[in-house]
């Protein structure tokens, strides 16, 4: 098997820092899981016929975001499981940073330069679905090191029961605890922060499919109870009832780094 290998939209980004394969030796995992850094998170589904399209457009979209002084979005590209075909992670900082009146206005000028506008229509008219949702997580850098050689992401997208959403973000902690105790790198938790109500967003970051497969059962059943009760589960098999038992619905999805 080929192992996808990762693409940004443009190649200028910020503090990439290359990961150890997930099958190399266990080692004490150390990472940041979750931060006050906003992100706006795009979902779009292509319209028949103009997935091709789509791609080219949203990539030349990436490149004037650049020329605006934006960061360019960390792109994934649907595999499996939800319905939608690409989503993009674009960096934002703050409510109060990206909306100021000096990146505003150069954002207002790269668009305006001719490109933009034409550009906005070719996305729309290549769009058949499209969704929103603002959300925190871990620094930009971090999240570039996250993707940085990876080739396959799981995405999981969490809402929560009315009432439940606090207990719901612990649980999604707890399993990250779960991991560290078994010497296994973290899921990057996103926080709802405006948008649709889905409370929680998850990426698994995987370097080929053999990790991703092979992250579950290296352990064995009383290594996997110990870490479960260590991270405060009764046992590894109370994880999944009792996220269940929080969910109003969740997405699972499988995707690889647009390329």
């Amino acid at each position: 098997m080929t192992t996808p290998s990762l693409s940004y939209w443009t190649a200028g980004r910020v503090g990439l820092v290359a990961l150890a394969a997930m099958l190399a030796p266990a080692v004490a995992v150390e990472a940041q899981t979750e931060g006050d850094y906003l992100y706006r998170v795009t979902m779009l589904r292509a319209a028949p016929g103009h997935w091709t399209d789509l791609i080219d457009a949203l990539r030349a979209g990436a490149e004037i975001h650049e020329e605006a002084g934006d960061a360019a979005p960390f792109g994934i590209r649907h595999s499996q499981g939800d319905h939608w075909d690409f989503m993009l992670i674009y960096p934002m900082d703050s409510f109060e940073r990206h909306y100021s009146p000096d990146r505003v206005g150069r954002r207002a000028a790269a668009w305006e330069s001719g490109r933009g506008s034409a550009l906005s229509e070719r996305v729309d008219s290549y769009t058949s679905f499209t969704e929103e949702w603002f959300a925190t997580s871990v620094a930009v850098e971090e999240m570039s090191r996250r993707f940085e050689g990876m080739g396959l992401l799981h995405v999981e997208i969490f809402a929560g029961l009315p009432g439940k959403r606090e207990e719901l973000l612990e649980q999604r902690r707890m399993e990250n605890r779960y991991y560290e105790h078994l010497n296994r790198q973290q899921n990057v938790l996103f926080v709802r922060a405006a948008g649709p109500n889905w409370d929680a967003m998850t990426i698994g970051f995987y370097a080929n499919l053999q990790a991703y497969a092979a992250a579950g059962v290296r352990y064995s059943g009383e290594e996997q109870d110990e870490a479960a009760r260590t991270a405060g589960f009764t046992g590894v098999a109370q994880i999944s009832p009792y996220l269940r038992s929080l969910l109003s619905y969740h997405n699972d999805t499988l995707g690889v780094p647009v390329g």
